[in-house]
């Protein structure tokens, strides 16, 4: 595997910030990050859109529900606690009660990072690809689900509020491009999946230019970008 190739680079440097690579390849990237510099300013360029990427999320508290199982979780632990008393000296129980105040403290804790997990992790994608500009900054992340394709802007992409950019997938066949949707100017947007996208053998993902809306005669206008997809 060539680790020096553009766009290989930027997707593993992509999804070594995301934490998504296996710990071979993490191991790997890490190992190469300190003999290349390419591959160093690759994952500190990641790194620096996805840091400003969290910065803009809103904190979201928890909800009612898991504050109600932690209060039921504390209640069971007060019932199992009177039920085993036992009597101590006066500067026993003063360490007791520390010792309780603090478990008290830890079962809180635990009890909303267990109520808080998500009941399933989101799956992997299938394919991804980094759309690059011509001095190769990474532009688009494009990762490729099951029905789904989600894109997310980097802040290099060139904001244009009289046209849209749009994404393609070039049959290797030489047949005409298929338009996959809208790529978003900033931020993330998900893609429904063309029907024809897992039947079809993909030369590559293109980006053209487009009035708002989108291509009006179901071609590119204007390709600025292509990029080759990358299996995961």
């Amino acid at each position: 595997m060539n680790y020096l190739n553009e766009n290989l680079r930027h997707v593993l440097a992509a999804e070594y910030v995301l934490g998504t690579l296996s710990i071979r390849a993490r191991r790997r990237l890490e190992q190469l990050r300190v003999e290349h510099i390419e591959i160093e300013r690759a994952i500190q360029d990641w790194e620096w859109h996805f840091n400003g990427l969290a910065e803009k999320l809103t904190p979201q508290p928890p909800s009612e529900l898991v504050w109600q199982r932690i209060e039921q979780t504390l209640l069971e632990r007060d019932i199992n606690t009177q039920q085993n008393v036992v009597d101590f000296k006066t500067h026993s129980v003063r360490i007791w009660q520390s010792i309780t105040g603090f478990a008290t403290a830890a079962v809180l804790v635990l009890a909303f990072l267990l109520f808080s997990q998500p009941e399933s992790l989101e799956p992997l994608p299938n394919q991804i690809t980094v759309v690059q500009s011509e001095d190769n900054q990474p532009l688009w992340l494009i990762e490729i689900f099951n029905t789904r394709i989600d894109t997310q802007a980097t802040q290099n992409v060139v904001k244009e509020t009289a046209k849209d950019y749009e994404l393609w997938m070039v049959p290797k066949d030489g047949t005409a491009p298929i338009s996959l949707g809208l790529l978003p100017q900033e931020g993330i947007r998900s893609l429904v999946k063309h029907n024809r996208f897992d039947t079809t053998e993909i030369a590559a993902l293109a980006v053209s230019i487009e009035p708002l809306g989108g291509s009006v005669t179901g071609s590119p206008t204007q390709v600025l970008y292509i990029s080759p997809l990358a299996l995961l």
